[in-house]
């Protein structure tokens, strides 16, 4: 994809499956100075103490596409991985695709059930397959697309205030006055703590 340098040509996409941080990453682009789309139809709560940053049409996706190229150019919006084929063809995007581990994916996601009181995953070992799979079907579809570019976004290092992500980042959406530092100072580390998986997952926006 020949990226323009006009940032209102293009979508910005934060995807990754539920619990890979797709929230903290939308926080973070908005704490930089770039629009999200979102229209906080789900509130904040235990899991994530900042927000979803959702927007209610995205659910809706595989039946209609056809807000995604007006509505949402030159912003940022969060679309999970399995939803992304469903962006409409020609539709100019940069992905930022959210990476981290799938055990640590699917011990955040149980770990969620449990507080709402529903029952975990019957099978984490075929859940996790199954993942593998749609993760990447979808990106080898997505990478076909002349209109589509994606960039990998390590969670830990996220977490971690890695300064050259950041500038990674930065450099990937092509976005004009970007606040780095602000970008920087929207993660809190505080809310990175340990629980059940040795470096700890929670509760840091997911």
């Amino acid at each position: 994809m020949n990226l323009s340098q006009e940032p209102a040509v293009h979508v910005i996409v934060v995807s990754g499956f539920p619990r890979t941080g797709t929230s903290l990453l939308m926080q973070i682009l908005a704490a930089g100075g770039i629009p999200v789309l979102t229209d906080k139809s789900r509130a904040a709560d235990v899991n994530n103490l900042r927000g979803y940053f959702e927007y209610e049409p995205v659910k809706s996706l595989m039946r209609d596409g056809s807000w995604l190229g007006s509505a949402a150019r030159g912003k940022a919006v969060k679309i999970i991985t399995q939803l992304l084929p469903s962006i409409p063809s020609g539709v100019p995007c940069r992905i930022l695709m959210m990476d981290r581990p799938l055990a640590e994916v699917l011990e955040s996601q149980d770990r969620m059930l449990r507080e709402l009181g529903r029952p975990p995953a019957k099978s984490r070992e075929l859940l996790a397959q199954t993942f593998s799979r749609q993760r990447e079907t979808v990106l080898q579809e997505m990478r076909s697309r002349s209109a589509v570019a994606m960039l990998d976004v390590s969670y830990h290092a996220l977490v971690a205030r890695d300064p050259s992500l950041i500038d990674a980042i930065a450099e990937f959406v092509g976005w004009p006055g970007l606040d780095q530092a602000a970008m920087l100072a929207a993660i809190d580390p505080g809310l990175y703590r340990s629980r059940s998986l040795g470096e700890g997952a929670e509760s840091i926006p997911r």
